[in-house]
């Protein structure tokens, strides 16, 4: 892959997201630690000595675990791999447990997981950071929440239906959304920004008497350095680029969502369809979408440390660029893809292929990702 900086690409935004520190840390075993009680038992009872290096870990001897095996004894090696014997005979063996490799499972039993929480002398803004990230991540699920309750109670359907019937009619994500200078400009999106930290290098001007068509990679897990960039002024777009008014657009189906829908519209964000992008394209200078180039395909390539972006085959924003008479401007956001961590997923795993047919049957991916957590360091 080859890595192209601002020189090379000419006139372009780029955004770069910070990270934080690993949540969980793998730190070697002591020989206290229960995973050393459970080697020594599985080395046998014939009163040889375990030896121990210098950092925790077993050094190779006749009577160590790594060793050879006394008559009657087993190691955890040949106990774990006796079991998986022993289920493939039953044709009971979990697609997920074959992807997994013995070392790695040993690694874990005799491993210990430090778990950092954050101390309690946290300064409160920071506090502030964590809250206003929070409550982006949950305003999903209490969306979700927040209309099984009202269907469960039969004096809230006359507010439902006709509401059902708005969501059904209403044409806004077709049209860039209702975006409202109070939510864009509100305090909560600069504690969100400030928290990764997540901030904005201008590499060129771009005058407000064209429209424009951002074109942002990579995608990561959800794609929290897109919408700090172009749905809020969490890193201050309207003091880099004046005149220009960002509608970042996604998936359709987030609008389908009752009241999550109507946080997306009023930070003018829409569908990403082509008769929406036509619609935004068409309000005259000054008028600017972000689109996620890769989306969901590309989210499933989102591990720390990597970059690997979805471009092959998708030139749709292009020829909408040129129909427009919109200028195309990449961005680039470092560290998005280091926010979270996903489960291995290589090209062809039984997770991956699954994955891919979840994507085909309802548009959108689930990667199992994970981070660190609300009380973590």
């Amino acid at each position: 892959m080859t890595s192209l900086g601002p020189d090379f690409l000419g006139p372009n935004a780029f955004e770069r997201v910070g990270t934080k520190q690993d949540v969980f840390r793998v730190t070697p075993a002591t020989p206290n630690d229960d995973s050393q009680q459970l080697r020594r038992r599985n080395a046998g009872q014939d009163g040889n000595q375990i030896l121990l290096d210098g950092d925790g870990f077993e050094k190779e001897d006749d009577g160590g675990y790594f060793g050879h095996v006394k008559e009657g004894t087993q190691t955890l090696d040949e106990r774990l791999q006796s079991g998986k014997d022993a289920k493939t005979r039953m044709g009971r063996t979990s697609p997920l447990m074959g992807t997994l490799k013995l070392d790695d499972l040993r690694d874990q039993l005799e491993t210990g997981i430090e778990k950092k929480f954050a101390p309690l002398h946290i300064p409160p803004h920071r506090r502030l950071q964590t809250a206003a990230v929070a409550l982006w991540a949950f305003f999903l699920p209490i969306s979700i929440m927040l209309l099984l309750l009202l269907l469960s109670l039969p004096q809230c359907w006359y507010i439902l239906i006709p509401y059902f019937f708005w969501i059904a009619f209403d044409r806004a994500p077709l049209h860039g959304g209702r975006p409202q200078e109070w939510a864009r400009s509100g305090s909560i999106w600069t504690y969100f920004a400030q928290y990764y930290p997540c901030s904005l290098v201008k590499e060129a001007d771009l005058p407000p008497d064209r429209p424009y068509l951002f074109g942002y990679h990579p995608h990561g897990i959800i794609g929290m350095g897109a919408f700090a960039t172009f749905a809020t002024e969490g890193t201050s777009f309207s003091e880099y680029f004046p005149g220009l008014k960002p509608h970042l657009l996604t998936l359709e189906s987030n609008f389908k969502i009752p009241f999550y829908r109507e946080l997306l519209l009023i930070h003018g964000c829409g569908s990403v369809s082509k008769k929406s992008c036509a619609n935004v394209l068409s309000q005259g200078p000054g008028s600017a979408i972000a689109i996620v180039i890769g989306g969901a395909a590309e989210s499933l390539s989102a591990h720390p440390g990597t970059a690997d972006l979805t471009l092959k085959k998708r030139f749709g924003f292009v020829k909408m660029a040129i129909r427009e008479g919109a200028d195309l401007v990449p961005v680039f956001s470092f560290g998005e893809n280091d926010i979270y961590a996903q489960l291995a997923n290589a090209k062809g795993s039984m997770v991956y292929k699954l994955q891919k047919r979840f994507q085909k049957a309802f548009g959108f991916t689930l990667p199992l990702f994970y981070g660190r957590g609300l009380f973590n360091c």
